[in-house]
């Protein structure tokens, strides 16, 4: 006798998700890497605005209006450390009331900060 076992699936199935794996995961990424540059903007502005908070303490403190911004961040200075999230180039020297740009994030980016 001639028994065929039906168990498991046929290709036409394994192809139908397959294709549906797919479309989810194509509308995921898009959404996934804008939150992600979301975050990383807000990540190097939250550090801008510390930096600005530890400037304005220093000018008050020393009665000048630039400092260099090694002299702010530190164990033992104002901010201990400034941790980069896209390879960005934060400015060497701050002045007082002018507005701090943060350039290079994730290569492509700009931030500045107003303070």
């Amino acid at each position: 006798m001639n028994t065929r076992s039906n168990k498991g699936f046929t290709l036409v199935e394994i192809m139908i998700v397959v294709v549906i794996i797919g479309l989810l995961a194509a509308m995921a990424i898009p959404a996934f890497q804008k939150v992600r540059q979301s975050s990383q903007d807000k990540a190097v502005l939250n550090n801008s605005r510390q930096l600005s908070a530890a400037a304005d303490q220093y000018y008050l403190e020393n009665g000048v209006s630039t400092v260099a911004s090694a002299d702010l961040v530190g164990a033992t200075n104002y901010v201990k450390v400034v941790n980069t999230v896209a390879s960005e180039t934060y400015p060497t020297n701050l002045t007082q009331g002018i507005t701090i740009t943060i350039a290079g994030i994730a290569g492509v980016r700009t931030v500045t900060y107003s303070p």
